[in-house]
């Protein structure tokens, strides 16, 4: 079976490339070197070419502050390339997994977010990967679409990474306390796909799943949690003070959703394997990177 990875360089990406390397599937990774999906035509015929079983899209527009004046890419990356790759997918009969996000909420609920609950993105990121959601029910008959949140990992750029950045450069942190969200370990992700693969493969029926991180937390949470799993690691000396402020305090861009908060129940119903377990991540990518600083 052969499986094509769209956007092999980014975090997820990277992160699906370390979960696949020991399965038996043929999977051909590209970046936008090889496929550039801004580009409709050529990636029509290049994923043509490849004739995939299935094709996971691990590519996004992700710069949610630059979206709000950058909307005419964002658009094009987050929803018109969704399109046409769905529409690849249908003509080639083959399974899209396509990865969106918890800013198609409005994060005005007091519980975690259900699949069927109602949609309300706040700025242009959320809208433009809800669009692309929209786009694969539309043009796909065999798909998969996974909401994640506040995905971190020992690639890219991230919070876990931008935290331990800027705990070498300060000795306080002011860190947002009223947003609620679930960290997700991208290698969590990743595995997550893996598994989904086969079960989807035997016939599963297309739908929308929530994963992400099994314990909610604020940012400032997640913040002290970083800190003081490096120090248990001795990846820092001391934690530096986080004083907890306010969204208001740390005004952005583009408005955040206050409660990111996903039910993972149905995605972990479906197939099995259990949910993320963020601490657990924290730990695993600060060894990873502790082993690239060798």
């Amino acid at each position: 079976m052969k499986i094509l990875v769209l956007g092999c360089k980014g975090q997820l990406g990277r992160c699906l490339n370390d979960q696949l390397l020991n399965t038996v599937y043929d999977v051909v990774y590209t970046s936008r070197d090889q496929i550039n999906i801004v580009d409709f035509v050529a990636t029509k015929n290049q994923i043509l070419a490849y004739s995939p079983d299935v094709v996971i899209n691990a590519t996004a527009y992700t710069a949610v502050d630059k979206a709000e004046d950058d909307q005419e890419m964002a658009n094009i990356i987050n929803h018109l390339a969704v399109e046409n790759i769905a529409a690849i997918c249908d003509e080639l009969d083959c399974w899209l997994v396509h990865v969106s996000t918890d800013y198609v909420f409005d994060g005005m609920s007091k519980f975690s977010y259900r699949e069927d609950d109602h949609t309300n993105p706040q700025g242009v990121y959320g809208v433009t990967k809800l669009n692309g959601e929209l786009a694969v029910k539309s043009f796909c008959s065999k798909y998969i679409i996974i909401r994640t949140s506040w995905v971190f990992s020992e690639y890219g750029n991230n919070f876990l990474k931008t935290m331990l950045r800027l705990s070498a450069e300060h000795d306080e942190l002011r860190v947002v306390s009223d947003q609620i969200g679930c960290p997700t370990y991208a290698q969590d992700i990743a595995n997550a796909i893996v598994r989904v693969i086969p079960v989807l493969m035997a016939g599963h029926a297309s739908g929308t799943y929530h994963y992400a991180g099994s314990k909610p937390c604020s940012w400032a949470g997640f913040a002290e949690a970083i800190f003081t799993e490096a120090v248990a690691l001795k990846f820092m000396a001391r934690c530096p003070k986080v004083t907890m402020i306010t969204s208001d305090e740390f005004p952005t861009r583009a408005k955040r959703p206050t409660n990111s908060m996903l039910d993972s129940s149905l995605f972990e119903k479906a197939f099995g394997g259990g949910l993320s377990d963020w601490q657990y991540g924290v730990r695993s990518a600060m060894f990873a990177l502790n082993a690239k600083s060798q």
